[in-house]
């Protein structure tokens, strides 16, 4: 699977468009970890805690995105806008969506990409 947040692959072409796919991921961070991170935000430096939250979030949101993309037949995924929010009455929660386009490729003639198999 190729990843692109730009709306082309350069030396390939777009054989098909095969819709827009999603992945999402809410994670909650609980009272242990967000007092760590608060004592970490008062005395200074880089919260390891969230840091390592954000980044579960958007690989599980990233996950499912592939998952779409793979169930439609897609060689690509362009497009990709990846989100974040915080939820809940606390903000006690973490969302991270990804979308982005699934398409099929063609390669352009003489481009370095080739569909595996083909």
């Amino acid at each position: 699977m190729i990843y692109a947040t730009t709306s082309s692959i350069q030396g390939n072409e777009v054989e098909a468009y095969l819709g827009i796919v999603f992945g999402d991921a809410v994670l909650g961070v609980n009272v242990f970890k967000d007092l760590f991170a608060s004592v970490r935000d008062i005395v200074g430096g880089r919260s390891g805690t969230y840091e390592r939250e954000l980044a579960a979030a958007r690989d599980q949101a990233m996950t499912a995105l592939t998952a779409q993309a793979q169930a439609l037949g897609a060689d690509a995924i362009l497009g990709i806008d990846i989100d974040y929010e915080v939820l809940g009455s606390n903000n006690g929660m973490l969302m991270v969506s990804a979308s982005g386009t699934a398409v099929r490729l063609k390669p352009a003639a003489g481009g370095p990409w080739a569909r595996p198999g083909g």
